[in-house]
């Protein structure tokens, strides 16, 4: 029985075989067939390995975008990334996890060094971290510009090849769209966005929208002389096309801003980190000279040395920000965006706020309104006039409990070290020894015995003090004159003890604080609005070369080249504007008015020949020193930028090194010097005693 088991199981095993050979004989077959066969090429290539840092990112992004704080960052961050990579999600959201994941990867272990150096002081813990919040900004802020400048310069051979595409069809659209077909690239994107433009059915309209969000002026200028161009047609121009002459024009501004940014991003490169590096030495600073130069103890935990302390960590704020401000400062790209709710915005919805926020805000049409809202202006600020006095309020209100705070604080470090500090006459003629301390700290312990017994009283005088000791079981066979010395003593911890609290002065002291933070947010639109002064020159030879690409086109009026200069106007977008919107109730009489509103010499230049365009004479006619003269304004363009990047990096340097200066000069040297002139004259003075 059990034999015709065996043979049934290998029966089986052997009849199961040969149905795996046949099936897979037939699976085989079937997959070398058409469909199959074609759907397995198709997936060559495209598996991903067990780990693929494409999917990581992915994932990266959505849970970055549950995390409270850094969702902030994220969406933040995918506006700008959005108007680089149209429509491209994937891309969008790759790039956006991958800036936040670096930002990570730097702020993390920056943060845990500030832990450890500053775990013993808790205020300055607080404020490093408070100020790790700004250098976040700036790392965000400057990988998500790197994208920006590499799109400028892939730009350069984007038009190179519409130079070889436009030889080869002759029209403009064709040639956009053969250099478009490079998915690599992101100026492939934005290329097939106005290739799709210019095919549209209302590409005037679609151009207009384009105008919002192009990622920078120079594909604004493109995609504008393209569809001026496949309106209107080309030309030629001593034997040359016109096109291909207007983008050798925006060629060659671009390189001249390219080699800006370069020499910009040179000069500043270290010195937002050269402005922030101190602040993260005052505690290794202070240990140091401590450790050195024991006599500089009561200072560094006392009240002078937490003043100086938030005076550096003051100066190292203010010199940060103006060093983002001035590097930023006059830039004319319209593709960065910021957000659309603010918080201010949400402070504002609210009824209560807004009823307070609204007494501060000066009447509409007063001179101190119109004063805010040009300061506003000059200074290219996106924010509304609400949103500023709600920064100017919270900072008067911050700045005055604040500095209150500080005020309670310095009262408590002086009664702190009258109760904990080691009771010890520190001198410059050497170190204090361990047995010195220890004989300090039990000098402090009986010290602070009778402190216990004579704070709660009133009108304690010097006698009441010596009367007390000397009947105390500390003092038993001292001499007079030790008594009167520890009375002394005692007499003056006593004052510091009972006078340590908050005076009338100091909420005086406090209210003037708030009254310089209510107008520091001024202060930063002055400044900004300064910088950009150093930028007039710059945006009006970039309005003669605008001229210069429009003037020869046909059918190009003023109102159109004033609508140009409009569109990437920025310091003077105001006066163009109301000039643009009075033009059709009088052309001569609205470029009058804007020559009158504008100081700058080049610009009123242009105003006047406008004029001339208006009624006398071509425009091609009133502009033509520009082209005869062109190499002549790019030489001038390069010494112009030289110039504003040397006077930018000097004053860059003076602000960035400050902080450093303050920090030795401040915090070390004069503290040293200060306390070691005064230790030898009291040594001097008590040795001359016992002469």
């Amino acid at each position: 029985m059990s034999e015709n088991i065996i043979m049934y199981i290998l029966a089986g095993s052997g009849a199961l075989f040969v149905f795996i050979v046949i099936a897979y004989l037939i699976i085989r077959r079937n997959l070398n067939k058409g469909d199959a066969k074609t759907i397995r090429k198709l997936k060559e290539g495209t598996e991903q390995k067990k780990f693929s840092t494409e999917i990581l990112y992915q994932k990266l992004y959505v849970y970055f975008l549950k995390i409270p704080v850094i969702k902030r960052y994220t969406l933040k961050i995918r506006r700008r990334l959005e108007i680089t990579n149209i429509e491209d999600e994937y891309l969008t959201r790759k790039q956006t996890a991958k800036i936040i994941s670096k930002a990570l990867l730097v702020v993390l272990p920056f943060t845990i060094l500030i832990l450890i150096l500053t775990s013993s002081n808790v205020m300055l813990l607080c404020i490093l971290l408070l100020f790790e919040v700004f250098f976040i900004e700036t790392l965000v802020e400057g990988m998500v510009d790197k994208i920006d400048n590499k799109i400028l310069k892939q730009q350069i051979d984007f038009f190179a090849e519409i130079r070889h595409s436009y030889h080869e069809y002759n029209m403009v659209e064709e040639a956009i769209y053969e250099v478009a077909q490079n998915d690599e690239l992101e100026v492939s994107r934005q290329a097939e966005k106005i290739y799709e433009i210019l095919t549209s059915n209302d590409p005037e309209t679609e151009l207009e929208k384009y105008y919002d969000i192009a990622p920078n002026s120079y594909l604004k200028e493109f995609a504008g002389i393209s569809y001026l161009t496949k309106e209107f047609g080309d030309r030629k121009i001593d034997g040359a096309s016109l096109y291909l002459k207007n983008l050798n024009n925006i060629t060659q501004e671009m390189q001249l801003e390219i080699l800006k940014r370069d020499k910009l991003d040179y000069v500043f490169q270290s010195l937002s980190l050269i402005a922030a590096v101190p602040i993260m030495f005052i505690e290794p600073l202070k240990s140091w000279a401590v450790s050195q130069f024991s006599f500089t103890n009561q200072f560094y935990d006392g009240k002078g040395g937490m003043i100086v302390q938030i005076l550096i960590l003051i100066i190292t704020f203010v010199c940060y920000v103006l060093i983002r401000k001035l590097k930023d400062s006059g830039d004319t790209s319209n593709g960065k965006v910021g957000t659309d709710n603010p918080w201010q915005a949400k402070v504002y919805k609210n009824p209560f706020f807004k009823k307070i926020i609204d007494l501060f805000i000066p009447k509409k049409n007063s001179k101190e309104y119109r004063k805010m809202v040009k300061l506003m202006k000059d200074s290219a600020s996106k924010s509304k006039i609400e949103w500023i006095y709600i920064n100017r309020i919270c900072a008067c209100a911050l700045s005055f409990v604040l500095s209150l705070a500080f005020f309670i604080q310095l009262h408590g470090i002086a009664i702190k070290n009258v109760y904990e500090e080691p009771t010890s006459n520190y001198d410059v003629m050497g170190m204090v020894s361990e047995a010195d301390q220890i004989r300090g700290m039990e000098l402090t312990e009986q010290d602070n015995y009778f402190l216990e017994i004579f704070k709660n009283k009133n009108d304690v005088t010097k006698q009441d003090i010596i009367e007390t000791i000397s009947e105390s079981e500390y003092y038993e066979g001292v001499t007079d004159e030790k008594i009167e010395e520890d009375a002394d003593r005692l007499y003056t911890k006593l004052q510091i003890v009972k006078t340590e609290h908050l005076q009338w002065f100091e909420l005086l002291l406090a209210a003037v604080v708030g009254f310089a933070g209510y107008y520091a947010p001024v202060a930063v639109l002055v400044f900004q609005s300064k910088m950009r002064q150093l930028e007039m020159e710059n945006e009006v030879m970039q309005f003669q070369t605008i001229i210069l690409m429009l003037m020869k086109i046909e059918r190009v009026n003023v109102e159109i080249i004033l609508e140009w200069i409009e569109r990437y106007s920025n310091i003077f977008r105001e006066p163009i504007s109301k000039c643009v919107n009075n033009y059709e109730s009088g052309a001569w009489e609205a470029l009058e008015e804007l020559k009158n509103d504008v100081s700058q010499p080049q610009l009123i230049r242009i105003v006047e020949s406008l004029q001339a365009s208006v009624e006398k004479i071509p425009i091609s006619d009133a502009f033509d020193e520009l082209d005869t003269e062109r190499a002549y304004y790019q030489e001038k363009r390069k010494e112009s930028n030289d110039r504003l990047i040397s006077r930018k990096g000097l004053i860059g340097k003076a602000i960035g090194f400050a902080p450093m200066v303050c920090l030795f000069v401040g915090y070390l040297i004069v503290p040293l010097v200060v306390i070691g002139i005064s230790s030898m004259t009291s040594s001097f003075n008590s040795m001359s005693g016992m002469m």
